[in-house]
């Protein structure tokens, strides 16, 4: 989740994240299965060996694309953030045990769709 939950990923911060999240998580011999996000947050669903430490990862992940957006798109985020800081300090890791990998992707794919499908439609008529 972004700080303050601010709305500033846009399609370009989306696509960088991914890159950025992919390389980091190759990095550590995991591997992404899905990405994706909305305008304040993201969703990854990834492989990982069970040695890897999920919260040091997730800190690694936060502080590099952290520092790399924030560095990349600087001037568009200024009007958003004044500190350091581009992600909150929570996060949600669920382990997907119980249901299939399938089922995980769709949720994740389905969640941009959607804000964009809330985003494109009219406002109802008034009589």
């Amino acid at each position: 989740m972004t700080k303050y939950r601010h709305k500033c990923i846009n399609s370009e911060i989306l696509d960088e994240l991914e890159k950025i999240f992919t390389r980091l998580l190759n990095d550590k011999d995991c591997k992404i299965l899905e990405f994706g996000g909305e305008k304040d947050h993201i969703h990854v669903l990834f492989e990982t060996p069970p040695q890897i430490q999920l919260s040091k990862l997730v800190n690694t992940l936060k502080t590099v694309s952290s520092r790399l957006i924030k560095k990349d798109f600087e001037e568009y985020l200024k009007d958003y953030y004044w500190e350091s800081a581009f992600w909150s300090r929570s996060y949600c890791i669920i382990s997907t045990g119980g249901a299939t990998i399938e089922t995980i992707e769709k949720y994740i794919q389905s969640q941009g769709a959607k804000e964009q499908n809330s985003l494109n439609s009219s406002p109802p008529e008034s009589n």
